[in-house]
């Protein structure tokens, strides 16, 4: 029962990282602030963008930082979005980061067609 568990755990992981890829891919695409050279540096990508970001929250957690809600916690979500985004660019080969304005761009961007591809996917199932 535990290893069945264990590997729909690593299963559910490695299917976000590849529709995050994807987001990553598109975006990369449409020149919104990154540049990415296929999908395998963005399924790459992807998945340091989740440890990244995973650590993070719970380094700030740990802390004892609350982000809060709201349009504050909005942007400030935003812009720690970038930093990872920034921070990916700099240990992912094939993934190159226009700087953190593109990092922003790319934050909102990714966020964006996330939505869409969310909306395509409750659409479709």
């Amino acid at each position: 029962m535990v290893l069945g568990t264990i590997l729909g755990a690593v299963l559910g992981i490695l299917i976000a990282a590849a529709v995050s890829g994807v987001v990553i891919w598109i975006v990369g695409r449409l020149g919104l602030g990154l540049e990415v050279d296929g999908f395998g540096p963005a399924f790459i990508a992807a998945l340091v963008i989740a440890v990244i970001g995973g650590v993070l929250n719970w380094l700030l957690g740990a802390l004892g930082v609350s982000i809060g809600g709201g349009f504050l916690g909005a942007i400030i979500h935003l812009v720690i979005a970038a930093l990872v985004i920034y921070f990916a660019g700099s240990l992912v080969r094939g993934l190159r980061v226009k700087g953190f304005s593109g990092a922003l761009i790319a934050a909102v961007a990714i966020a964006v067609v996330a939505w869409l591809v969310g909306l395509l996917v409750n659409a479709v199932v």
